[in-house]
């Protein structure tokens, strides 16, 4: 997932940024209000953290620049006490607000409620099969197994299975998993895909493809194999439930479709 942090306070700003790129984000950042605005509106990301205060332009002025052009879920932080700056953040399209000083463990469950509401999810465990993927913990287990992965890896994990059934497209898991400073015509994203596959003990022979289709699951599955997986082939990358021949040509249907 990638955010944007926008915060004057140097020092905040850094721990801010380094906390959340721990936790497995891709993060970008803003010292100023025009800088950040640019950044919201010509980058997508999964969720804002944008201080009230901020030179050049402040945080409301540049939310509601934003709420004209795109949907990117916003939290605020406000000075304690700011009730009316929290009122008219929220009318002006805010999702939240967090007022400081703040715990660093209460940003990060707002913003991991915000980025599982805007995906459609009620609840913070998506179980697809035997895969339950836990986006408050990070984890990932198969047949109540852990699987064992890095922030990065479960970030691509956790992408993939909020959007199951949907095509995704390499340019998309790019925008969302690599911040800013990373070079997208790098190998970076073979290289984590590969390493997720190799956590499920699954071939690497096949090469990255151009599209990726998330989760999809056939409801009548022929010859189910043991369990769900990234797989590779000419129509494009699957992260699904394998059932053999009829799965791939069905994907493949969906996959071609999309182009």
């Amino acid at each position: 997932m990638r955010l944007l942090i926008i915060e004057d306070e140097p020092d905040l700003l850094r721990a801010l940024s380094r906390a959340l790129r721990e936790d497995g984000y891709a993060v970008d950042t803003a010292e100023d209000g025009e800088d950040g605005c640019y950044k919201a509106l010509e980058n997508e990301y999964d969720a804002i953290v944008l201080d009230w205060m901020l030179p050049q332009m402040n945080g409301l002025a540049l939310l509601t620049a934003l709420r004209k052009q795109k949907r990117t879920p916003v939290i605020m932080l406000t000075a304690r006490g700011a009730v009316n700056h929290r009122i008219e953040g929220l009318r002006a399209g805010a999702d939240d607000y967090l007022a400081k000083p703040f715990d660093i463990n209460e940003l990060r469950a707002r913003l991991q409620a915000l980025i599982r509401r805007s995906a459609g999810l009620a609840h913070d465990q998506i179980v697809i099969g035997p895969v339950k993927v836990d986006t408050w913990g990070k984890t990932v287990t198969l047949s109540g197994e852990p699987i064992v992965l890095t922030a990065r890896e479960y970030a691509l994990v956790e992408y993939l299975a909020l959007r199951r059934g949907k095509v995704v497209s390499r340019t998309e898991l790019f925008e969302h998993l690599f911040d800013e400073n990373e070079d997208s015509l790098s190998n970076l994203l073979d290289v984590r895909v590969s390493l997720v596959r190799k956590s499920w003990g699954l071939n690497l022979s096949t090469p990255v493809a151009a599209t990726a289709t998330a989760l999809h699951e056939n409801p009548r599955p022929q010859y189910p194999l043991p369990h769900p997986a990234l797989a590779w082939n000419d129509a494009g990358m699957h992260f699904n439930r394998l059932w053999g021949d009829r799965t791939s040509s069905s994907l493949g249907e969906r996959t071609n479709a999309a182009r």
